[in-house]
């Protein structure tokens, strides 16, 4: 059994919502989730020890939250590479922040990403998004199995 680090950058608590529903696709998959704020990292070592990682941010007036961008500075540091990782975001009227994170994760980490590409949704309840964020979830919880 693995465990999966998911960390979150919010606002409005939309993209709190996605990550707990996240973690359960990763627990529905025999694995355990440790969903973390942002504000919870305070170095590359909190970054330590885990399996996968996903990361998330909402995207406001186009780009993720400050928190999430300062938080991805120590995960440089932090030898993610090969890890399975992912990333999500909530957004209004735009989603760069997801598509952001999610290749910083694969070009700068060397990060093995989930192949589905990073999630964004509206909302976790808006046109199937607790199926798909339940669905990343598992799909990034059978990559611990067999990894790329």
């Amino acid at each position: 059994m693995g465990t999966v680090l998911i960390v979150y950058a919010t606002r409005s608590e939309e993209t709190k919502a996605i990550a707990d529903i996240i973690g359960e696709g990763i627990r529905i998959s025999g694995h355990n989730a440790d969903i973390k704020r942002v504000n919870e990292i305070k170095g590359e070592a909190d970054l330590k020890g885990y399996d996968a990682c996903i990361f998330g941010s909402s995207t406001y007036h186009g780009e993720m939250i400050t928190s999430m961008k300062q938080m991805l500075f120590l995960a440089e540091r932090a030898e993610l590479a090969g890890k399975p990782g992912g990333s999500f975001g909530s957004y209004g009227w735009s989603g760069e922040a997801a598509g952001r994170i999610f290749d910083t994760m694969a070009h700068i980490f060397k990060m093995n990403m989930v192949p589905a590409g990073p999630l964004m949704l509206k909302a976790a309840w808006v046109g199937g998004g607790i199926k798909a964020a339940q669905e990343y979830g598992k799909n990034i919880a059978a990559m611990i199995l067999s990894p790329a």
